[in-house]
């Protein structure tokens, strides 16, 4: 859904990468969010018609045929002899749940409202990290990540009238995209082809397996948006992928945050959606934490 920038050796990317390299790092960091942001409407207006499997099915099919010529240069060996096997498995399985998860919760739900609970995935790695990984997190990130929880629980209003099982799947989906950044942080040996290969692939073994049940067949145009979308998302990893070889992760994080802002803008336009103060209150209040978290581990970096 959304891409976080890479936490670890900041410092060192930054002496690594010329100061003029920025402003083209950020650029490919925002035309990157932007396209994440059109297949996000993409997949919107698609699981309105389409079964969430048959859209994974044919996004990822076509992400596969345009991703293979990347994987033919690395070489099918390297691809298929990764380092912790256990634990990339485990992220091909957060990675499928989380794009699940997404598109089940905009079917019911504006786009905007679902950005915004993915936007805590930081918050919930800080936090995940502390209780499971025994990472230190001092008074000030524990602080911010009360707060952030905070702003969740106002985005999600949990009211009798207001709570509906797609808020829950869009909560819950975010925890899973919380956890493969947690898995990506340990797999950050890995190439970035050979984790956007498995991630497809899994995504793809989900919609073989449940897209024949209920199944509409596309039409023409349908079939070239659901194919558009796997395109279109691959090639936004890219964009952010190749803006961190630019620019630091501290320069370009908080880019990130556009997502809402084209969540809304593109909500509006597309499908109507008028965000209430509710979900913008905790947005901001979200966005805010996360910020914090993430400079005050930069800073942190710093000081080692």
């Amino acid at each position: 859904m959304s891409a976080t920038p890479a936490r670890e050796d900041d410092a060192a990317a930054a002496k690594a990468s010329p100061p003029g390299n920025a402003l083209l790092g950020i650029s490919l960091m925002m035309l990157g969010i932007f396209m994440f942001s059109v297949n996000d409407v993409l997949g919107k207006w698609l699981v309105a018609t389409f079964t969430v499997a048959q859209v994974l099915l044919i996004r990822s099919f076509a992400a596969l045929l345009v991703l293979a010529p990347f994987v033919w240069r690395e070489g099918l060996g390297n691809i298929l002899t990764l380092p912790k096997p256990g634990l990339q498995l485990a992220r091909v399985v957060f990675a499928t749940f989380e794009v699940v998860f997404f598109y089940w919760a905009v079917i019911g739900l504006p786009l905007a409202d679902v950005v915004t609970y993915y936007l805590a995935g930081p918050i919930y790695v800080t936090a995940l990290s502390a209780l499971f990984l025994r990472e230190k997190v001092g008074w000030r990130r524990w602080t911010a990540v009360l707060v952030g929880f905070v702003g969740v629980l106002i985005a999600l209003r949990p009211s009798a009238a207001t709570l509906d099982v797609y808020a829950l799947v869009a909560l819950l989906g975010s925890i899973f995209f919380a956890l493969l950044m947690i898995t990506t942080r340990h797999l950050r040996g890995t190439s970035d082809t050979s984790l956007v290969f498995w991630q497809t692939l899994g995504a793809l073994v989900f919609g073989i397996a449940l897209a024949p049940f209920g199944w509409v067949p596309p039409a023409t145009g349908d079939f070239a948006l659901l194919s558009l979308l796997g395109v279109v998302a691959l090639a936004a990893h890219i964009c952010v992928t190749r803006a961190l070889k630019h620019a630091s992760a501290s320069v370009l994080a908080p880019y990130q945050y556009m997502l809402i802002v084209w969540a809304v803008i593109l909500g509006y336009l597309v499908f109507g959606d008028i965000p209430d103060a509710a979900m913008l209150a905790g947005a901001a209040i979200i966005i805010a934490a996360g910020l914090f978290i993430f400079l005050r581990e930069q800073a942190l970096l710093r000081q080692r």
